[in-house]
C-alpha cells in the first residue's frame, strides 16, 4: 500500500510544540478533529489511550506510532508530526520519541491500520530515511520522500509480501525461499526465523525486515515467518526447517515450539531482531544455539529461561492467565444473574426469564468459572498437556466446597505435576514421544492430580472456604468496615495491576462460592474501583488552574470511565503525577468501599459500575458511597496539586 494515501498534507505538524506524552496525543488529534478526519476527538482519545495502555506504541529510535480503529473516523489518515526538543513517550528504549504517525482507521476498514503499521515499520527500519524525515522543512517534502522511498523499495523486490495477500500461504513460502536463495547468495546456508511481538503489530514487521536486510548484505538466504495480530503469516514449511542452519526466534510471546524439535534454536525478544540482526543470523548459521528438544510442552530452554525469572512474577503471570481467560464468564454470567434478579422480584422464583437467565448465566457460565481458572492456570505452568488436569481439578473444588480457593491450588498443582511429569518420562526411548502427549501426560496427570485433590485439597479447602464465607456473612460491623476500606484501598493502588487484580479476584471469589448471593465484597471492589477516574474528572473540573488544557479535556473522559467501573481511565495522570494522584485516590477508595461495608450494601454482579447500581439493595446509597469517595479523592488531590507555574 502507499502510505502517502494516508498522509494528508493539512493535517502534518512539522514543529510539534507538546512536551509530554499526552499533549502530544492531543495535538495530533487536534489536528485530525481541526481538518475534519475525525467527528468526535474525546472518544477517539478513550481508544488511543486504552491501545497505549496495553503497551506503548513508541516503537524505539525515536519514533512513535498512536493508533486506533472507530466509527468517529471519517476517513482513514496518518497524521505525519515531529519534535525538534523530542517527548517522552515510554519508548521501549527508553528514548524520547522525534518523529509520530498517528494512524485513524474506521470501522469496517478490514486490516488497514493492521496494514499500515506494517508498511511503516518496513520503511523505518531505515536510520537514514528516518533523518531525512527529520530535516524535511514542509509536508511536500515529507510526501515526496515517502513516495521516492517506496518506489525504490519496489524496484528492488521490498515489500512483496505486502502486496501478495491473495497468494495462497504454501505458495507464499515457496515463492519467499525462490526469492532468498537465488538474490546473489553463493552460499547453501539456510536461516529460518518467527518474529513476534505480544501486540503483533510494529516490532514483528521491522524484525522481520531488519533480519531480511542483514541477511541480504551478508548473502545468507532467510525466511522469516510473522505472528502478528492476524495469525502467522509466511508459515515456515517443514522442507525449510529441515534445511536450516539454524532457527531464530524474535518474539515477546508464545509461538508454535513443537515444529523445531531436534534443531538449534535461538530464542530472544523482538527487540533484538531490530537491533542485533547481524548476530542472530552468525549464531543461526553456526549452529551456536541449544538444541530445543519438546516433549508436549514447553522446551528445555523455555523453562529454563522462565525459572530464572522471580518466582512473584512467573506466580502473578500464571495467575493473570487464569483469570483473563475465566473474566468473559464472569462478566457475561454474573450480569445475566443480575438482570435475572429483576425478573424474580416481579414475578417470584417461577418467572420463566428469571429462570432462563438464571439457568444460562448461573448454572451455565458461572458454573464454569473455577474450572476454567485452574484450567488456564495450569496451562500457563505446564502448557496443553496441564489443561485436562486443571479443568478437572477445578471441577472437583466446585463439587467439593473447595471452591475459589481450591481452585487455585488445583491449577497450580496440576501444572506442576505436568513439569514433573515431563522430567520423569524423559528418559523414554524416543519410540515413545509420541505416547507423551496423548496417553502418559493425560493418563497420570489427571490420576494424581484428582487424587490429591480428593484426598488432600479438597477437604481441607473445603473446610477454609467454608469457614470464609460463613465468617464473612456473620462479619460484625467495624470487622466488615475494615476489611471494605482494605478492598477498596487496594483498588486504587495500582488501578488494573496485582493489588487491583488481587482485591478484585478476591470478590469474585466469594460471589462464586456464596451461591451468587454475597456481593457484599464485590460492592466494596467496585465502588473502590469507580472512585480514582471520578476523582480525576472532579478535580480537573474544579481546579482548572492546576491542569493543563490536555489534562482537563482527558478528564472530562474520566467521568464516563469511573461512572462505568473501568479504573484504567486515571492511570495517565497517576504516571504524570504518582504520590499525589494515588494517595489521594487509595484514600477516597478506602472510604468508599467502607462505607458499602457500613451500609451493608450489596450488588449481584461483578461488573458494569453505575448501569448495575439498581440491581443493589440499596441503590442510592450505593451511589453515595461512591460520590464520597470521589469528593474525597478530588478535594485531596486538587488541595494538593500546585498550580501549574510553581509545579515540580
Amino acid at each position: 500500500m502507499r502510505i502517502t494515501e494516508l498522509l494528508i498534507k493539512e493535517t502534518m505538524i512539522m514543529d510539534l510544540q507538546a512536551q509530554t506524552k499526552e499533549a502530544a496525543i492531543d495535538e495530533l488529534i487536534a489536528s485530525l478533529h481541526r481538518h475534519g478526519r475525525i467527528s468526535d476527538p474525546v472518544l477517539f482519545k478513550e481508544k488511543i489511550l486504552k491501545r497505549e495502555a496495553e503497551a506503548s506504541t513508541g516503537i524505539g529510535g525515536g519514533i512513535a506510532m498512536p493508533h486506533a480503529k472507530t466509527n468517529v473516523v471519517n476517513e482513514a489518515t496518518v497524521v505525519f508530526a515531529k519534535s525538534s526538543k523530542g517527548v517522552e513517550f515510554d519508548s521501549i528504549d527508553g528514548e524520547p520519541a522525534r518523529i509520530f504517525f498517528m494512524i485513524a482507521v474506521p470501522e469496517g476498514a478490514g486490516n488497514m491500520h493492521l496494514r499500515t503499521l506494517a508498511t511503516l515499520s518496513k520503511l523505518l527500519i531505515d536510520s537514514e530515511f528516518i533523518e531525512q524525515l527529520m530535516n524535511t522543512r514542509t509536508p511536500e517534502e515529507v510526501t515526496a520522500l515517502f513516495d521516492a522511498r517506496q518506489a525504490d523499495g519496489e524496484e528492488q523486490g521490498e515489500g512483496r509480501e505486502t502486496n501478495r495477500e491473495s497468494v495462497p500461504e504454501v505458495q507464499e513460502s515457496q515463492l519467499n525461499l525462490k526469492e532468498v536463495t537465488s538474490s546473489g547468495t553463493d552460499s547453501e546456508a539456510l536461516v529460518v526465523a518467527v518474529t513476534a511481538c505480544p501486540t503483533g503489530i510494529a516490532h514483528t514487521y521491522m524484525a522481520e525486515d531488519a533480519l531480511k536486510k542483514m541477511a541480504k548484505q551478508m548473502g545468507v538466504a532467510i525466511r522469516v515467518e510473522t505472528n502478528g495480530s492476524e495469525g502467522a503469516r509466511n508459515v515456515l514449511t517443514a522442507d525449510e526447517i529441515r534445511q536450516a542452519s539454524g532457527v531464530i526466534i524474535a518474539a515477546g510471546k508464545n509461538v508454535d515450539m513443537a515444529r523445531f524439535d531436534g534443531k538449534p534454536v535461538l530464542q530472544r525478544p523482538v527487540s533484538d531482531g531490530i537491533r542485533k540482526p547481524k548476530e542472530l543470523i552468525e549464531k543461526a548459521l553456526q549452529g551456536d544455539a541449544p538444541i530445543y528438544h519438546h516433549s508436549g510442552g514447553r522446551g528445555a530452554e523455555e523453562s529454563e529461561k522462565e525459572e530464572k525469572g522471580s518466582i512473584g512474577s512467573k506466580i502473578y503471570k500464571d495467575l493473570m492467565n487464569g483469570i483473563s481467560h475465566m473474566l468473559p464468564f464472569v462478566v457475561g454470567g454474573g450480569i445475566l444473574i443480575a438482570i435475572s434478579f429483576l425478573f424474580e422480584q416481579v414475578g417470584g422464583a417461577d418467572h420463566p426469564l428469571f429462570k432462563l437467565l438464571m439457568t444460562i448465566g448461573g448454572d451455565g457460565a458461572f458454573h464454569f468459572l473455577i474450572p476454567i481458572l485452574a484450567g488456564f492456570i495450569a496451562m500457563s505452568i505446564g502448557d496443553r498437556p496441564a489443561l485436562m488436569p486443571g479443568m478437572v481439578g477445578g471441577l472437583m473444588a466446585v463439587n467439593s466446597n473447595a471452591g475459589f480457593l481450591g481452585g487455585l491450588a488445583a491449577g497450580f498443582m496440576a501444572g506442576y505435576i505436568v513439569i514433573g511429569l515431563r522430567k520423569l518420562f524423559a528418559g523414554l526411548p524416543k519410540s515413545l514421544e509420541g505416547l507423551k502427549p496423548i496417553l502418559l501426560y493425560p493418563v497420570f496427570g489427571l490420576l494424581i492430580a484428582g487424587s490429591i485433590m480428593y484426598y488432600i485439597v479438597d477437604p481441607i479447602f473445603g473446610s477454609i472456604n467454608t469457614w470464609l464465607v460463613t465468617g464473612l456473612n456473620n462479619l460484625g460491623t467495624v470487622n466488615a468496615v475494615l476489611l471494605g476500606l482494605v478492598l477498596g484501598g487496594m483498588m486504587a493502588i495500582d488501578m488494573g495491576g496485582p493489588f487491583n487484580k488481587a482485591a478484585y479476584t478476591f470478590a469474585i471469589g466469594v460471589f462464586a462460592t456464596s451461591g451468587n448471593t454475597n456481593g457484599t465484597m464485590m460492592a466494596a471492589v467496585m465502588a473502590g474501583g469507580m472512585v480514582p477516574p471520578l476523582a480525576i474528572a472532579l478535580a480537573s473540573t474544579f481546579f482548572k488552574r492546576k491542569f493543563t488544557e490536555e489534562e482537563r479535556k482527558s478528564g472530562l473522559t474520566n467521568y464516563v470511565l469511573g461512572l462505568s467501573f473501568i479504573t484504567e481511565g486515571a492511570i495517565p495522570f497517576a504516571a504524570a503525577d504518582p504520590l499525589r494522584v494515588l494517595t489521594s485516590c487509595i484514600l477516597g477508595s478506602a472510604v468508599a468501599g467502607g462505607l458499602t461495608q457500613l451500609w451493608n450494601i450489596n450488588i449481584p454482579a461483578p461488573h458494569g459500575g453505575i448501569f448495575v447500581a439498581a440491581l443493589a439493595n440499596h441503590a442510592l446509597l450505593f451511589l453515595l458511597a461512591v460520590a464520597i469517595g470521589s469528593v474525597i479523592s478530588g478535594l485531596v488531590l486538587g488541595i494538593w496539586k500546585r498550580p501549574l507555574k510553581v509545579r515540580a
